[in-house]
């Protein structure tokens, strides 16, 4: 029977996020340079991507690039910005046509000029779309993103434009990257290794994880929908018991 199938699709995750690990490894594995890997990893983002929509899952954020990875050879980085602005030239016409707006999170002032321009204008063309909003995490890291909220918190408790008795989850939210997006319900990660890796941190606070050991570019529907099959499978409590959720 197709996994598909098996899906209940009156309990998916609203918002689904992803570390795409492994692009690395698997072309190490084929005796190819990390690049190919990364290139390669391309097809799977599009797959999923395509699928989510499908399937009617209304968010999906992707953990593209994080702020360490700029510590990453020049050669590789290079290879990845080259990729991202390829990939938004080229998948234009795919989101207009799945109905899929595309919202960017991280330091982008950070990104080369090219790719911000690329990113923006893609922003700019899919900004009315509403099946699926996917979002790119781009030179992101969670502890710069609460960082910065606590510094422009802190600079409207002192300015009295926020009460420090009126500082809650509410007021964190507003000020974080992820201001319009809603929690993270299931977080993937590929190739294997269970961390989190500075992703999301504050927005996975309840967030059912999912490991796989697939590399990321051998990633496919299939195993999309083994994650999903798992997670409609948990009990999701938010710190009550199984009688109170009965």
């Amino acid at each position: 029977m197709n996994n598909l199938e098996n899906i209940d699709h009156n309990n998916l995750p609203q918002h689904l996020a992803i570390i795409m690990d492994g692009n690395g490894r698997w072309a190490k594995q084929q005796g190819f340079l990390r690049a190919f890997g990364h290139e390669n990893g391309t097809k799977s983002v599009k797959n999923t991507i395509e699928t989510c929509a499908k399937m009617g899952i209304k968010y999906l954020t992707l953990y593209a690039f994080s702020t360490e990875n700029w510590n990453r050879p020049k050669l590789e980085v290079e290879a990845l910005m080259k990729i991202l602005i390829n990939s938004l030239k080229k998948e234009l016409e795919t989101l207009n046509r799945n109905n899929i707006k595309l919202n960017a999170i991280g330091n982008l002032d950070k990104l080369p000029k090219k790719a911000q321009k690329e990113l923006f204008d893609v922003i700019e063309k899919t900004k009315n779309n509403n099946q699926l909003t996917l979002t790119l995490a781009l030179s992101y890291g969670s502890r710069e993103e609460l960082v910065n909220a606590i510094k422009v918190i802190s600079d409207k408790v002192k300015n009295n434009i926020i009460s420090i008795d009126n500082i809650d989850d509410s007021i964190i939210n507003e000020h974080l990257y992820t201001q319009n997006l809603p929690d993270v319900d299931l977080l993937i990660r590929t190739s294997g290794e269970h961390r989190i890796s500075n992703f999301l941190l504050w927005q996975i606070a309840y967030a059912e994880l999912y490991f796989t050991n697939v590399l990321w570019p051998d990633f496919k529907e299939e195993h999309l929908y083994e994650a999903i099959i798992s997670y409609q499978k948990r009990e999701r409590r938010f710190g009550k018991t199984s009688e109170q959720i009965k």
